[in-house]
Protein backbone atom coordinates (compact mmCIF):
# COMPACT_ATOMS: atom_id res chain seq x y z
CA UNK A 1 0.00 0.00 0.00
CA UNK A 2 1.27 3.17 -1.01
CA UNK A 3 -0.22 6.80 0.14
CA UNK A 4 0.01 9.95 -2.24
CA UNK A 5 -0.80 13.44 -1.03
CA UNK A 6 -3.65 15.28 -2.52
CA UNK A 7 -2.91 18.80 -3.76
CA UNK A 8 -5.96 20.26 -1.93
CA UNK A 9 -5.23 23.01 0.62
CA UNK A 10 -6.88 20.97 3.43
CA UNK A 11 -5.29 16.98 2.14
CA UNK A 12 -7.33 14.34 1.42
CA UNK A 13 -6.60 10.85 2.27
CA UNK A 14 -5.50 9.10 -1.37
CA UNK A 15 -4.69 5.78 -1.55
CA UNK A 16 -3.71 3.79 -4.40
CA UNK A 17 -4.34 -0.44 -3.38
CA UNK A 18 -2.73 -3.18 -5.70
CA UNK A 19 -3.77 -6.57 -5.66
CA UNK A 20 -0.86 -8.73 -6.21
CA UNK A 21 -1.67 -11.43 -8.52
CA UNK A 22 0.77 -13.59 -10.44
CA UNK A 23 4.41 -12.84 -10.71
CA UNK A 24 3.68 -9.87 -8.19
CA UNK A 25 2.25 -7.75 -10.88
CA UNK A 26 -1.06 -5.41 -9.79
CA UNK A 27 -4.18 -6.35 -11.14
CA UNK A 28 -6.32 -3.49 -11.95
CA UNK A 29 -10.01 -2.90 -13.89
CA UNK A 30 -10.99 0.05 -15.96
CA UNK A 31 -13.24 1.41 -13.16
CA UNK A 32 -11.96 4.93 -11.28
CA UNK A 33 -14.30 5.77 -7.95
CA UNK A 34 -13.55 8.96 -5.81
CA UNK A 35 -15.00 9.37 -3.10
CA UNK A 36 -15.21 13.50 -2.10
CA UNK A 37 -17.21 15.82 -0.89
CA UNK A 38 -15.58 18.57 -2.50
CA UNK A 39 -17.04 19.46 -6.22
CA UNK A 40 -13.63 21.17 -6.96
CA UNK A 41 -11.84 17.94 -6.36
CA UNK A 42 -12.28 16.70 -9.53
CA UNK A 43 -10.24 18.72 -11.43
CA UNK A 44 -7.18 18.35 -9.08
CA UNK A 45 -8.13 14.51 -9.45
CA UNK A 46 -8.49 14.73 -13.22
CA UNK A 47 -4.69 15.30 -13.37
CA UNK A 48 -3.74 12.63 -11.29
CA UNK A 49 -5.69 9.93 -13.08
CA UNK A 50 -4.32 10.87 -16.12
CA UNK A 51 -0.79 10.56 -15.09
CA UNK A 52 -2.15 7.16 -13.41
CA UNK A 53 -3.57 5.62 -16.49
CA UNK A 54 -0.47 6.58 -18.55
CA UNK A 55 1.96 5.10 -16.34
CA UNK A 56 -0.56 1.80 -15.95
CA UNK A 57 -0.79 1.88 -19.65
CA UNK A 58 3.01 0.93 -20.01
CA UNK A 59 3.34 -1.87 -18.11
CA UNK A 60 2.54 -5.42 -20.14
CA UNK A 61 -0.54 -6.42 -17.88
CA UNK A 62 -3.87 -7.45 -19.35
CA UNK A 63 -5.80 -6.41 -16.82
CA UNK A 64 -5.38 -3.94 -13.96
CA UNK A 65 -7.98 -2.53 -11.38
CA UNK A 66 -7.30 0.72 -9.55
CA UNK A 67 -9.34 2.14 -6.67
CA UNK A 68 -8.45 5.00 -5.37
CA UNK A 69 -10.96 6.70 -2.08
CA UNK A 70 -10.91 9.69 -0.72
CA UNK A 71 -12.20 11.23 2.35
CA UNK A 72 -12.20 14.57 3.06
CA UNK A 73 -11.49 16.19 6.71
CA UNK A 74 -12.15 19.84 6.11
CA UNK A 75 -14.43 19.71 8.98
CA UNK A 76 -14.01 16.83 12.09
CA UNK A 77 -17.96 17.55 13.12
CA UNK A 78 -18.94 17.28 9.15
CA UNK A 79 -19.45 13.98 7.42
CA UNK A 80 -20.23 13.34 3.78
CA UNK A 81 -21.48 10.25 1.72
CA UNK A 82 -20.97 12.01 -1.64
CA UNK A 83 -19.60 10.38 -4.32
CA UNK A 84 -18.07 10.99 -7.93
CA UNK A 85 -17.83 7.82 -10.04
CA UNK A 86 -15.97 7.95 -13.39
CA UNK A 87 -16.22 4.55 -15.11
CA UNK A 88 -15.17 4.67 -18.85
CA UNK A 89 -12.54 3.79 -21.62
CA UNK A 90 -9.84 6.43 -21.18
CA UNK A 91 -9.76 8.36 -24.48
CA UNK A 92 -5.94 7.80 -25.81
CA UNK A 93 -4.27 11.00 -25.88
CA UNK A 94 -4.20 13.51 -28.63
CA UNK A 95 -0.78 14.78 -30.05
CA UNK A 96 -0.64 17.91 -28.71
CA UNK A 97 -2.39 20.33 -25.86
CA UNK A 98 -6.56 20.94 -26.50
CA UNK A 99 -7.35 24.68 -27.51
CA UNK A 100 -10.22 26.56 -26.57
CA UNK A 101 -10.99 29.92 -27.79
CA UNK A 102 -13.82 31.91 -26.87
CA UNK A 103 -15.40 35.00 -28.30
CA UNK A 104 -17.05 37.01 -25.93
CA UNK A 105 -19.72 39.20 -27.61
CA UNK A 106 -19.98 36.74 -30.71
CA UNK A 107 -23.01 37.86 -32.29
CA UNK A 108 -21.20 41.30 -33.06
CA UNK A 109 -20.37 42.83 -36.24
CA UNK A 110 -16.41 42.66 -35.13
CA UNK A 111 -16.97 39.03 -34.48
CA UNK A 112 -19.04 38.12 -37.36
CA UNK A 113 -17.10 40.25 -39.93
CA UNK A 114 -13.25 39.60 -38.63
CA UNK A 115 -12.82 37.08 -35.72
CA UNK A 116 -14.29 34.38 -36.85
CA UNK A 117 -13.23 34.37 -40.86
CA UNK A 118 -9.98 34.74 -39.39
CA UNK A 119 -10.40 31.84 -37.23
CA UNK A 120 -11.44 29.60 -40.40
CA UNK A 121 -8.65 31.30 -42.13
CA UNK A 122 -6.63 29.86 -39.68
CA UNK A 123 -8.23 26.37 -39.57
CA UNK A 124 -7.89 26.17 -43.26
CA UNK A 125 -4.51 27.07 -43.25
CA UNK A 126 -3.30 24.46 -40.61
CA UNK A 127 -2.31 27.04 -38.33
CA UNK A 128 -4.67 25.95 -35.39
CA UNK A 129 -4.31 22.70 -33.41
CA UNK A 130 -6.58 19.57 -34.60
CA UNK A 131 -8.20 19.53 -31.37
CA UNK A 132 -9.24 23.10 -31.20
CA UNK A 133 -12.58 24.11 -29.95
CA UNK A 134 -14.24 27.55 -30.48
CA UNK A 135 -17.27 29.02 -28.64
CA UNK A 136 -19.65 31.44 -29.32
CA UNK A 137 -20.13 33.49 -25.67
CA UNK A 138 -23.63 36.12 -26.30
CA UNK A 139 -26.84 37.06 -24.14
CA UNK A 140 -28.82 36.00 -27.36
CA UNK A 141 -30.51 32.20 -26.67
CA UNK A 142 -29.03 30.76 -29.85
CA UNK A 143 -28.21 27.12 -30.04
CA UNK A 144 -24.95 25.97 -31.31
CA UNK A 145 -26.82 25.81 -35.13
CA UNK A 146 -28.09 29.04 -34.94
CA UNK A 147 -24.34 30.40 -34.47
CA UNK A 148 -23.02 28.47 -36.87
CA UNK A 149 -25.38 29.28 -39.75
CA UNK A 150 -24.66 33.18 -38.36
CA UNK A 151 -20.97 32.87 -38.84
CA UNK A 152 -21.04 30.58 -42.04
CA UNK A 153 -22.44 33.33 -43.91
CA UNK A 154 -19.29 35.16 -43.73
CA UNK A 155 -16.87 32.46 -43.97
CA UNK A 156 -14.85 32.13 -47.52
CA UNK A 157 -11.63 29.91 -48.81
CA UNK A 158 -8.86 32.25 -50.11
CA UNK A 159 -8.63 32.03 -54.11
CA UNK A 160 -5.27 30.13 -53.21
CA UNK A 161 -6.88 27.31 -51.08
CA UNK A 162 -10.51 26.17 -52.69
CA UNK A 163 -9.27 22.98 -52.61
CA UNK A 164 -11.35 21.54 -49.92
CA UNK A 165 -12.87 24.44 -48.94
CA UNK A 166 -16.34 22.81 -48.10
CA UNK A 167 -15.26 19.70 -45.87
CA UNK A 168 -12.86 22.29 -43.91
CA UNK A 169 -16.09 24.60 -43.42
CA UNK A 170 -18.22 21.68 -42.83
CA UNK A 171 -15.09 20.63 -40.01
CA UNK A 172 -14.67 23.77 -38.95
CA UNK A 173 -18.42 24.59 -37.68
CA UNK A 174 -18.52 21.03 -36.41
CA UNK A 175 -15.94 22.60 -33.54
CA UNK A 176 -18.12 25.60 -33.07
CA UNK A 177 -20.01 26.19 -30.60
CA UNK A 178 -22.55 28.39 -28.74
CA UNK A 179 -22.75 29.56 -24.72
CA UNK A 180 -25.42 32.00 -23.50
CA UNK A 181 -24.00 34.16 -21.42
CA UNK A 182 -27.24 35.94 -19.78
CA UNK A 183 -26.91 38.66 -17.83
CA UNK A 184 -25.04 37.38 -14.78
CA UNK A 185 -21.38 37.10 -16.28
CA UNK A 186 -20.27 34.61 -13.50
CA UNK A 187 -23.15 32.25 -14.11
CA UNK A 188 -22.35 32.07 -17.61
CA UNK A 189 -18.74 32.14 -17.30
CA UNK A 190 -18.77 28.76 -14.98
CA UNK A 191 -21.18 27.44 -17.85
CA UNK A 192 -18.33 27.65 -20.48
CA UNK A 193 -15.80 26.22 -18.44
CA UNK A 194 -17.80 23.38 -17.70
CA UNK A 195 -18.35 23.05 -21.23
CA UNK A 196 -14.77 23.17 -22.24
CA UNK A 197 -13.88 20.52 -19.63
CA UNK A 198 -16.04 18.12 -21.31
CA UNK A 199 -14.63 18.87 -24.42
CA UNK A 200 -10.57 18.99 -22.68
CA UNK A 201 -11.29 15.56 -21.21
CA UNK A 202 -8.19 15.53 -18.93
CA UNK A 203 -5.90 16.65 -20.79
CA UNK A 204 -3.49 20.05 -20.89
CA UNK A 205 -5.86 22.27 -22.29
CA UNK A 206 -4.76 26.16 -23.03
CA UNK A 207 -7.63 28.57 -23.65
CA UNK A 208 -7.91 32.25 -25.78
CA UNK A 209 -10.57 34.45 -24.36
CA UNK A 210 -11.57 37.19 -27.30
CA UNK A 211 -13.32 39.74 -26.06
CA UNK A 212 -15.43 41.91 -28.28
CA UNK A 213 -17.41 43.33 -25.82
CA UNK A 214 -17.94 47.31 -24.81
CA UNK A 215 -15.94 49.54 -22.70
CA UNK A 216 -18.41 49.52 -20.19
CA UNK A 217 -18.31 45.90 -20.06
CA UNK A 218 -15.26 44.81 -20.37
CA UNK A 219 -14.06 44.77 -16.82
CA UNK A 220 -16.68 42.28 -15.52
CA UNK A 221 -16.35 40.04 -18.17
CA UNK A 222 -12.13 39.87 -17.66
CA UNK A 223 -13.24 39.56 -13.61
CA UNK A 224 -16.07 36.68 -14.74
CA UNK A 225 -13.46 34.70 -16.46
CA UNK A 226 -10.65 35.03 -14.12
CA UNK A 227 -12.71 33.88 -11.29
CA UNK A 228 -14.73 31.18 -13.16
CA UNK A 229 -13.19 30.27 -16.39
CA UNK A 230 -9.39 29.99 -16.54
CA UNK A 231 -8.02 26.53 -17.19
CA UNK A 232 -6.14 25.11 -14.87
CA UNK A 233 -4.24 22.36 -16.87
CA UNK A 234 -2.56 25.24 -19.15
CA UNK A 235 -2.38 28.80 -19.98
CA UNK A 236 -4.72 31.33 -20.33
CA UNK A 237 -4.81 34.50 -22.70
CA UNK A 238 -7.08 37.26 -23.41
CA UNK A 239 -7.78 39.89 -26.34
CA UNK A 240 -8.55 43.19 -25.40
CA UNK A 241 -9.80 45.75 -28.26
CA UNK A 242 -9.31 49.13 -27.91
CA UNK A 243 -9.46 52.02 -27.14
CA UNK A 244 -7.84 50.89 -23.65
CA UNK A 245 -9.66 53.34 -21.68
CA UNK A 246 -10.76 56.87 -22.10
CA UNK A 247 -7.78 58.83 -20.78
CA UNK A 248 -4.73 58.30 -18.58
CA UNK A 249 -6.74 58.05 -15.15
CA UNK A 250 -9.64 55.48 -16.41
CA UNK A 251 -6.74 53.53 -18.40
CA UNK A 252 -4.40 53.24 -14.94
CA UNK A 253 -7.66 52.15 -12.85
CA UNK A 254 -8.86 49.27 -15.93
CA UNK A 255 -5.20 48.31 -16.17
CA UNK A 256 -4.72 47.40 -12.39
CA UNK A 257 -8.29 45.91 -11.88
CA UNK A 258 -7.06 43.66 -14.88
CA UNK A 259 -3.96 43.02 -13.33
CA UNK A 260 -5.28 42.14 -9.92
CA UNK A 261 -6.50 39.06 -12.31
CA UNK A 262 -4.06 38.55 -15.08
CA UNK A 263 -0.03 38.69 -15.21
CA UNK A 264 1.23 41.16 -17.97
CA UNK A 265 1.88 37.98 -20.61
CA UNK A 266 -1.28 36.73 -20.24
CA UNK A 267 -2.90 40.10 -21.85
CA UNK A 268 -2.55 40.77 -25.57
CA UNK A 269 -4.35 44.45 -26.30
CA UNK A 270 -5.17 44.10 -30.22
CA UNK A 271 -5.11 46.66 -33.15
CA UNK A 272 -5.71 45.25 -36.26
CA UNK A 273 -4.06 47.98 -38.02
CA UNK A 274 -0.83 46.56 -36.32
CA UNK A 275 -1.03 43.51 -37.73
CA UNK A 276 -0.44 44.76 -41.23
CA UNK A 277 2.48 43.89 -43.48
CA UNK A 278 3.25 47.34 -43.93
CA UNK A 279 4.16 47.36 -39.85
CA UNK A 280 6.17 44.14 -40.16
CA UNK A 281 8.20 45.59 -42.96
CA UNK A 282 9.13 48.09 -40.54
CA UNK A 283 11.84 46.40 -39.06
CA UNK A 284 12.30 44.21 -41.48
CA UNK A 285 13.62 47.00 -43.91
CA UNK A 286 16.02 48.78 -41.21
CA UNK A 287 17.62 45.86 -39.66
CA UNK A 288 18.44 43.44 -42.65
CA UNK A 289 19.43 45.72 -44.95
CA UNK A 290 22.50 47.49 -45.01
CA UNK A 291 21.74 49.89 -47.13
CA UNK A 292 18.70 51.61 -44.73
CA UNK A 293 19.95 50.76 -41.04
CA UNK A 294 22.73 53.55 -41.37
CA UNK A 295 20.51 56.24 -42.82
CA UNK A 296 18.31 55.49 -40.25
CA UNK A 297 18.76 58.92 -37.94
CA UNK A 298 18.34 62.71 -37.88
CA UNK A 299 21.88 62.84 -40.23
CA UNK A 300 19.89 61.56 -42.74
CA UNK A 301 16.60 61.92 -42.20
CA UNK A 302 14.53 65.36 -42.56
CA UNK A 303 11.06 64.51 -41.79
CA UNK A 304 8.91 61.43 -41.42
CA UNK A 305 5.20 61.43 -42.16
CA UNK A 306 2.27 58.73 -40.81
CA UNK A 307 -0.93 58.84 -43.15
CA UNK A 308 -3.69 57.10 -42.10
CA UNK A 309 -7.20 57.70 -43.86
CA UNK A 310 -9.84 55.87 -43.26
CA UNK A 311 -13.01 54.92 -45.32
CA UNK A 312 -16.48 56.15 -44.22
CA UNK A 313 -18.16 53.12 -43.03
CA UNK A 314 -20.74 52.65 -40.21
CA UNK A 315 -18.99 50.70 -38.26
CA UNK A 316 -15.81 53.68 -38.69
CA UNK A 317 -18.25 56.37 -38.01
CA UNK A 318 -19.86 54.52 -34.92
CA UNK A 319 -16.53 54.51 -33.30
CA UNK A 320 -15.34 58.15 -33.93
CA UNK A 321 -18.74 59.57 -33.08
CA UNK A 322 -19.38 57.21 -29.90
CA UNK A 323 -17.21 59.28 -27.63
CA UNK A 324 -13.87 57.92 -28.66
CA UNK A 325 -12.83 60.35 -31.79
CA UNK A 326 -9.76 59.79 -33.92
CA UNK A 327 -7.45 60.46 -31.30
CA UNK A 328 -8.93 57.44 -28.69
CA UNK A 329 -9.43 55.20 -31.75
CA UNK A 330 -6.64 55.68 -34.36
CA UNK A 331 -3.64 57.79 -32.72
CA UNK A 332 -3.52 56.44 -29.43
CA UNK A 333 -2.46 52.77 -30.57
CA UNK A 334 -1.80 52.44 -34.54
CA UNK A 335 0.09 55.74 -34.89
CA UNK A 336 1.83 56.01 -31.69
CA UNK A 337 3.10 52.17 -31.85
CA UNK A 338 4.20 52.51 -35.24
CA UNK A 339 6.40 55.92 -34.50
CA UNK A 340 7.65 53.75 -31.39
CA UNK A 341 8.56 50.77 -33.98
CA UNK A 342 10.06 53.01 -36.34
CA UNK A 343 12.32 54.96 -34.20
CA UNK A 344 13.20 52.41 -31.67
CA UNK A 345 17.20 51.38 -31.25
CA UNK A 346 17.91 47.85 -32.07
CA UNK A 347 16.51 45.24 -29.62
CA UNK A 348 18.57 42.55 -28.38
CA UNK A 349 16.46 40.38 -29.94
CA UNK A 350 13.08 39.71 -32.04
CA UNK A 351 12.00 38.54 -28.22
CA UNK A 352 8.69 39.97 -27.95
CA UNK A 353 9.87 42.06 -24.48
CA UNK A 354 12.97 43.03 -25.99
CA UNK A 355 11.24 44.68 -28.68
CA UNK A 356 8.35 46.21 -26.26
CA UNK A 357 11.60 47.52 -23.84
CA UNK A 358 12.75 49.73 -26.41
CA UNK A 359 9.32 51.01 -27.77
CA UNK A 360 8.73 52.42 -24.69
CA UNK A 361 11.76 54.30 -24.51
CA UNK A 362 10.92 56.05 -27.57
CA UNK A 363 7.06 56.59 -26.05
CA UNK A 364 8.69 58.07 -22.64
CA UNK A 365 10.80 60.24 -25.11
CA UNK A 366 7.98 62.26 -27.21
CA UNK A 367 7.74 66.24 -26.51
CA UNK A 368 5.08 67.26 -24.40
CA UNK A 369 2.45 68.19 -27.30
CA UNK A 370 0.68 71.33 -27.13
CA UNK A 371 -2.18 73.25 -28.61
CA UNK A 372 -0.13 75.06 -30.86
CA UNK A 373 0.90 71.72 -32.91
CA UNK A 374 -2.16 70.41 -33.05
CA UNK A 375 -5.06 70.57 -35.86
CA UNK A 376 -8.51 69.22 -35.29
CA UNK A 377 -11.02 68.70 -38.17
CA UNK A 378 -14.68 67.05 -38.59
CA UNK A 379 -15.84 66.63 -41.73
CA UNK A 380 -18.89 67.68 -43.34
CA UNK A 381 -21.72 66.11 -45.52
CA UNK A 382 -21.17 62.48 -46.92
CA UNK A 383 -22.99 59.75 -47.26
CA UNK A 384 -24.02 58.99 -43.57
CA UNK A 385 -24.98 62.21 -43.29
CA UNK A 386 -28.87 61.85 -43.08
CA UNK A 387 -28.55 58.68 -40.57
CA UNK A 388 -25.40 58.96 -38.65
CA UNK A 389 -24.39 62.87 -38.13
CA UNK A 390 -24.20 64.59 -34.51
CA UNK A 391 -25.03 67.76 -35.30
CA UNK A 392 -24.00 69.38 -32.02
CA UNK A 393 -21.00 66.62 -31.42
CA UNK A 394 -17.54 68.47 -31.02
CA UNK A 395 -15.87 64.55 -31.55
CA UNK A 396 -12.94 65.19 -34.32
CA UNK A 397 -12.71 63.07 -37.52
CA UNK A 398 -9.69 64.45 -38.38
CA UNK A 399 -6.17 64.88 -36.01
CA UNK A 400 -2.98 66.11 -37.40
CA UNK A 401 0.24 67.39 -35.01
CA UNK A 402 3.71 67.63 -35.14
CA UNK A 403 5.64 65.18 -32.61
CA UNK A 404 9.36 65.25 -31.85
CA UNK A 405 11.13 62.46 -30.03
CA UNK A 406 13.83 63.88 -27.50
CA UNK A 407 17.07 61.82 -27.56
CA UNK A 408 20.19 61.48 -29.56
CA UNK A 409 18.90 60.01 -32.96
CA UNK A 410 15.78 61.93 -33.57
CA UNK A 411 16.77 65.26 -32.15
CA UNK A 412 14.93 67.90 -34.50
CA UNK A 413 13.38 65.91 -36.54
CA UNK A 414 9.48 66.81 -37.01
CA UNK A 415 7.33 63.22 -36.98
CA UNK A 416 4.19 64.76 -38.78
CA UNK A 417 1.22 62.21 -38.44
CA UNK A 418 -2.79 62.69 -39.95
CA UNK A 419 -5.42 60.67 -39.45
CA UNK A 420 -9.17 61.03 -40.55
CA UNK A 421 -12.21 60.01 -42.07
CA UNK A 422 -13.76 61.07 -45.49
CA UNK A 423 -10.77 62.22 -47.43
CA UNK A 424 -9.91 62.34 -50.93
CA UNK A 425 -8.02 59.15 -50.66
CA UNK A 426 -8.41 56.06 -48.85
CA UNK A 427 -4.76 55.25 -47.87
CA UNK A 428 -2.43 54.00 -45.17
CA UNK A 429 1.51 54.71 -45.27
CA UNK A 430 4.55 55.92 -43.64
CA UNK A 431 7.09 58.59 -45.50
CA UNK A 432 10.33 59.35 -45.03
CA UNK A 433 12.03 62.14 -46.73
CA UNK A 434 15.71 62.45 -46.63
CA UNK A 435 17.84 65.82 -46.57
CA UNK A 436 18.80 67.30 -49.50
CA UNK A 437 22.16 66.43 -50.88
CA UNK A 438 24.73 68.75 -49.58
CA UNK A 439 26.87 71.15 -52.14
CA UNK A 440 23.99 69.30 -54.84
CA UNK A 441 26.04 69.93 -58.05
CA UNK A 442 22.96 69.31 -60.03
CA UNK A 443 20.80 71.76 -58.00
CA UNK A 444 20.20 73.93 -61.43
CA UNK A 445 18.97 70.79 -63.34
CA UNK A 446 16.56 70.11 -60.87
CA UNK A 447 14.28 72.95 -61.44
CA UNK A 448 12.79 76.00 -59.04
CA UNK A 449 10.59 73.14 -56.50
CA UNK A 450 13.70 71.30 -54.85
CA UNK A 451 11.20 69.09 -52.52
CA UNK A 452 10.50 67.44 -55.69
CA UNK A 453 13.65 66.07 -55.67
CA UNK A 454 13.97 64.82 -52.37
CA UNK A 455 14.75 61.30 -51.81
CA UNK A 456 11.65 59.20 -49.79
CA UNK A 457 10.73 55.78 -48.73
CA UNK A 458 7.60 55.35 -48.77
CA UNK A 459 5.96 51.78 -46.86
CA UNK A 460 2.28 51.95 -48.13
CA UNK A 461 -0.80 49.22 -46.95
CA UNK A 462 -3.42 51.03 -48.93
CA UNK A 463 -4.32 51.62 -51.77
CA UNK A 464 -2.04 48.55 -53.09
CA UNK A 465 0.96 46.86 -50.54
CA UNK A 466 3.54 48.76 -52.07
CA UNK A 467 7.47 49.60 -51.44
CA UNK A 468 8.40 52.98 -53.02
CA UNK A 469 11.86 54.37 -53.18
CA UNK A 470 12.09 57.99 -54.86
CA UNK A 471 15.13 58.71 -56.80
CA UNK A 472 16.65 61.50 -59.07
CA UNK A 473 17.59 59.89 -63.00
CA UNK A 474 18.74 61.64 -66.28
CA UNK A 475 15.89 61.73 -68.39
CA UNK A 476 17.01 59.54 -71.70
CA UNK A 477 17.58 62.34 -74.65
CA UNK A 478 20.15 64.59 -75.32
CA UNK A 479 21.59 67.25 -72.60
CA UNK A 480 21.04 66.52 -68.89
CA UNK A 481 17.82 66.76 -67.64
CA UNK A 482 16.88 65.29 -64.36
CA UNK A 483 13.50 63.79 -63.15
CA UNK A 484 12.17 62.18 -59.98
CA UNK A 485 11.14 58.34 -60.67
CA UNK A 486 10.35 55.30 -57.98
CA UNK A 487 11.46 52.40 -57.66
CA UNK A 488 8.49 50.16 -56.72
CA UNK A 489 8.24 46.80 -55.41
CA UNK A 490 4.28 45.97 -55.53
CA UNK A 491 3.08 42.82 -53.15
CA UNK A 492 0.33 41.82 -55.84
CA UNK A 493 3.50 41.62 -58.82
CA UNK A 494 6.28 39.87 -57.14
CA UNK A 495 3.80 37.62 -54.43
CA UNK A 496 1.18 36.22 -56.08
CA UNK A 497 -0.66 35.20 -52.87
CA UNK A 498 -3.56 36.20 -51.39
CA UNK A 499 -2.25 38.27 -48.14
CA UNK A 500 -3.87 37.32 -45.07
CA UNK A 501 -6.01 39.35 -42.77
CA UNK A 502 -4.57 41.51 -39.85
CA UNK A 503 -6.28 39.84 -37.61
CA UNK A 504 -5.13 36.73 -38.89
CA UNK A 505 -1.65 37.46 -38.31
CA UNK A 506 -2.33 39.05 -34.89
CA UNK A 507 -4.52 36.38 -33.65
CA UNK A 508 -1.93 33.64 -34.98
CA UNK A 509 0.44 35.78 -32.62
CA UNK A 510 -1.48 35.00 -29.57
CA UNK A 511 -1.27 31.12 -30.38
CA UNK A 512 2.08 31.30 -30.18
CA UNK A 513 2.50 33.97 -27.50
CA UNK A 514 4.46 36.56 -29.86
CA UNK A 515 3.58 39.50 -27.77
CA UNK A 516 5.79 42.32 -29.75
CA UNK A 517 2.50 43.89 -31.53
CA UNK A 518 0.95 44.24 -28.62
CA UNK A 519 1.01 47.09 -26.30
CA UNK A 520 2.25 46.39 -22.58
CA UNK A 521 0.65 47.90 -19.62
CA UNK A 522 4.01 50.55 -19.28
CA UNK A 523 3.54 51.14 -23.09
CA UNK A 524 0.06 52.33 -22.68
CA UNK A 525 0.54 54.43 -19.92
CA UNK A 526 2.97 56.34 -22.00
CA UNK A 527 0.88 57.10 -24.61
CA UNK A 528 -1.58 57.96 -22.56
CA UNK A 529 0.88 60.25 -20.84
CA UNK A 530 1.61 62.10 -24.70
CA UNK A 531 -2.32 62.68 -25.38
CA UNK A 532 -3.99 62.91 -22.04
CA UNK A 533 -2.99 66.43 -21.91
CA UNK A 534 -4.64 67.17 -25.21
CA UNK A 535 -7.59 65.45 -24.72
CA UNK A 536 -8.31 67.76 -21.80
CA UNK A 537 -8.27 70.97 -23.19
CA UNK A 538 -10.43 69.42 -26.11
CA UNK A 539 -12.81 68.73 -23.44
CA UNK A 540 -12.38 71.42 -21.07
CA UNK A 541 -12.47 74.20 -23.64
CA UNK A 542 -15.09 72.59 -26.10
CA UNK A 543 -12.85 73.21 -28.70
CA UNK A 544 -14.56 73.13 -32.14
CA UNK A 545 -13.01 71.24 -34.80
CA UNK A 546 -12.68 72.72 -38.17
CA UNK A 547 -15.05 71.89 -40.42
CA UNK A 548 -13.93 70.19 -44.32
CA UNK A 549 -15.55 69.08 -47.04
CA UNK A 550 -16.21 65.00 -47.21
CA UNK A 551 -14.05 63.60 -49.78
CA UNK A 552 -12.07 66.71 -49.92
CA UNK A 553 -8.19 66.99 -48.27
CA UNK A 554 -8.78 68.06 -44.92
CA UNK A 555 -8.33 70.80 -43.01
CA UNK A 556 -6.92 73.86 -44.35
CA UNK A 557 -5.33 74.11 -40.70
CA UNK A 558 -2.94 70.63 -41.65
CA UNK A 559 -1.26 72.57 -44.20
CA UNK A 560 -0.17 75.38 -42.16
CA UNK A 561 1.33 72.81 -39.41
CA UNK A 562 3.16 71.14 -41.90
CA UNK A 563 4.81 75.04 -43.01
CA UNK A 564 5.47 75.63 -39.60
CA UNK A 565 7.60 72.77 -39.12
CA UNK A 566 9.03 73.04 -42.76
CA UNK A 567 7.35 69.89 -43.89
CA UNK A 568 5.42 69.78 -47.25
CA UNK A 569 2.21 66.74 -46.72
CA UNK A 570 3.79 63.96 -49.39
CA UNK A 571 0.61 62.69 -49.80
CA UNK A 572 -0.66 65.90 -52.06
Amino acid sequence: MSALRSPIVRPSSLQLEHRAVRGGLPVVSRSCVLYSSDASFRTSFCGLKLWMFNKLKDSNTKSKKVEIQAKDQVYDHLKFDASYHVQNDIKETRGGPSLCIAVVGATGELARNKVFPALFALYYSGCLPENVAIFGYSRKEFSDDNLRSIIAERLTCRVDHRESCGDKLDNFLKRTYHQYGGYDNKIGMAELNSRMEQIEDCHEANRIFYLSVPQEALLDVVLSIADHAQSKRGWNRIIIEKPFGFNASSSYLLTQSILSKFEEKQIYRIDHLLGKDLIENLTVLRFSNLVFEPLWSRTYIRNVQVIVSEECGMETRGRYFGGYGVIRDVVHSHILQTIALFAMEPPVSLDGEAIRNEKVKVLRSIRKLGMDDVVLGQHKGGPLENTAIHKDDLTPTFFAAALYIDNARWDGVPFLIKAGLGLIKHRVEIRIQFHHVPGNIYRERIGHDSDLATNELILRDLPDETILLKVNNKVPGLGVQLDASELNLLYNDKYNVEIPDSYEHLILDVIDGDNHLFMRSDELAAAWNILTPILYQIDENKIVPELYQFGGRGPVGAYYLGAKHGVRWADD
